[in-house]
């Protein structure tokens, strides 16, 4: 596992539009930069998303992604 602003750095310019952090606990998260449109919201998106580490956050920023592509 790297380091923290890599790892950061990498998931922020494959999911644009999130920008992410990590808790004092450890925890990670992403917050959108945008708001959601009504369909969005109903489709089941969220404005942020947690994961326990980098790559259980990839995998919900991707089923976000999917989700908005009307994928779900």
């Amino acid at each position: 596992m790297g380091d923290f602003e890599d790892l950061k750095a990498a998931i922020e310019g494959e999911f644009p539009g999130w920008q992410v952090w990590r808790s004092d606990a450890g925890r990670w998260y992403a917050t959108r930069s945008g708001d959601l449109t009504d369909a969005q919201l109903q489709a089941g998106c969220a404005m942020t998303v947690a994961a326990d580490d980098s790559e259980g956050l990839r995998r919900m920023l991707l089923d976000q992604t999917r989700g908005e592509a009307g994928d779900r």
